[in-house]
């Protein structure tokens, strides 16, 4: 019995330490970190398509956390400047993720700022990059025999799109690439300094 509840407490302590250390001293940490200058909160359309974003599970191939050239080479590959907390200041729940199955997102609508772009490549990724494995997801869309007034049509390369008819963006759609497009933290981590004036003599 008293070997039994010396593994129960030194399990527990163990548990305790490793909660302070990695849940609570961060926590007192960043609680009070400011957003980072220019980041801006989402809009509704951007809310609503960051749900979709969870819903379809894009954070488990994809991650939105570029990392220091001194840990990976995520400056040379184009995913931007390391990320710090005041990134995601506004992100509840934060959708870091820790899979690169397709490339870093954190800058995504910097990089691909065509929502018409972005449109397509949800529809079939293979139209825009040949070698992608990223499924398609056409259930986001709809396949009309003519638009509507107030439709988003995706414009396809020719040999993919459908033979009579058009691709109709549903609002899920555009609610998600609004999302994506909001993903642009190419602006600098420190605000800039006032400009001092030159020291009198």
């Amino acid at each position: 019995m008293e070997n039994e509840v010396k593994l129960i407490s030194g399990a527990m302590v163990t548990l305790a330490i490793a909660t302070a250390s990695l849940v609570v001293l961060p926590y007192l940490q960043l609680r009070h970190e400011p957003p980072t200058p220019g980041l801006k909160p989402y809009t509704d359309a951007q809310l609503r398509g960051r749900q979709v974003y969870i819903r379809e599970g894009c954070v488990y191939c994809h991650s939105q956390q570029p990392r220091d050239p001194s840990q990976a080479p995520d400056d040379k590959r184009g995913w931007g400047r390391p990320s710090v907390a005041g990134d995601y200041y506004y992100d509840s729940p934060h959708l870091l993720g820790t899979m690169r199955t397709g490339p870093d997102l954190f800058n995504i609508g910097a990089r691909q700022p065509s929502a018409d772009w972005q449109l397509g490549h949800l529809y079939q990724p293979r139209a825009y990059t040949p070698d992608s494995i990223m499924p398609a997801y056409p259930y986001l869309f709809e396949v009309r025999k003519q638009a509507e007034p107030g439709d988003k049509v995706v414009a396809l390369p020719p040999r993919f799109a459908p033979a009579g008819g058009v691709v109709v963006a549903t609002q899920a759609a555009q609610d998600l690439v609004s999302y994506l497009l909001a993903l642009d933290r190419t602006f600098p981590v420190l605000a800039p300094l006032a400009d001092a004036s030159p020291a009198s003599n």
